[in-house]
């Protein structure tokens, strides 16, 4: 019980980390950052791109940022990026709850037979929270290295990967081993559970079992099926006659003697 419990502990905390990091990297714009491939271009600015604004910074450290002022008008590619990186922090959410309420070690739904299956569906929905954002890490990433080498494309104009895909890949990582781990060790507490309700509806050996009656031969007999026996009560009396008789020359010899 208790590996159980400390293995629900410990995907549960995976699962927050995974949410943590999926919620930093959607909103950090260091999705794309500006690559120098030409040594005699030289710029004080630094250009990067995130999904939802643009920013420039200076070599002073000063940071002007503006938000993407028309959804229509951006790429079909960064509007997926949006939708799944908004899909895995709704969902890692809702893991973190359901999970909560499934885990052996919280008192809610704690009489319920559906504990377990509640902390299963919560590790789910953080595997699927980490697809999500590991979806959105590999485009992202496929997008950035094949626009650096492609030779069509200036050399102002090409990026590099930035921090928060990094952020966004650890946090697919942490979303699905914890999913995995919490959905393991809820699994057997379920399986624990189904065996004792199976238990409990299985009659036990103690109990009375039906016994096959028997009676003697006699001028009534309700079902034929049945066995019989017969005495000879003549034989029984013939021997306990002998027997008295015995036991009374036994005594009257000893009294003579």
């Amino acid at each position: 019980m208790m590996n159980t419990m400390t293995h629900q502990l410990l995907g549960f905390f995976l699962g927050l980390l995974g949410l943590v990091s999926s919620l930093t990297s959607t909103v950090l714009p260091q999705w794309r950052l500006t690559a120098y491939f030409s040594t005699n271009f030289i710029t004080a600015l630094y250009y990067m791109k995130g999904l939802w604004m643009e920013c420039v910074s200076h070599t002073a450290g000063i940071y002007q940022c503006e938000f993407h002022r028309s959804t229509l008008s951006l790429p079909k590619g960064l509007l997926a990026a949006r939708i799944l990186m908004v899909l895995s922090c709704i969902i890692s959410i809702l893991a973190a709850i359901v999970s909560a309420v499934g885990m052996k070690c919280t008192r809610c739904a704690h009489q319920s037979h559906a504990k377990g299956s509640i902390a299963v569906f919560g590790g789910v929905c953080f595997i699927l929270a980490g697809i999500f954002c590991l979806i959105t890490t590999s485009w992202t990433t496929c997008d950035v290295i094949s626009n650096a080498y492609n030779i069509f494309t200036t050399a102002g104009m090409k990026y590099e990967i930035g921090l928060a895909v990094y952020i966004s890949f650890s946090s697919a990582i942490f979303s699905i081993c914890g999913g995995g781990m919490l959905c393991v060790a809820s699994w057997d507490v379920r399986n624990d559970v189904s065996h004792k309700v199976v238990d409990t509806q299985v009659p036990g050996t103690n109990k009375l079992q039906h016994v096959p009656s028997y009676q003697a031969n006699s001028g009534f007999q309700n079902d034929s099926s049945l066995p019989t026996f017969s005495y000879n009560r003549g034989c029984r009396l013939s021997d306990n006659i002998s027997n008295s008789s015995i036991k009374s020359k036994i005594s009257s010899k000893s009294a003579v003697n």
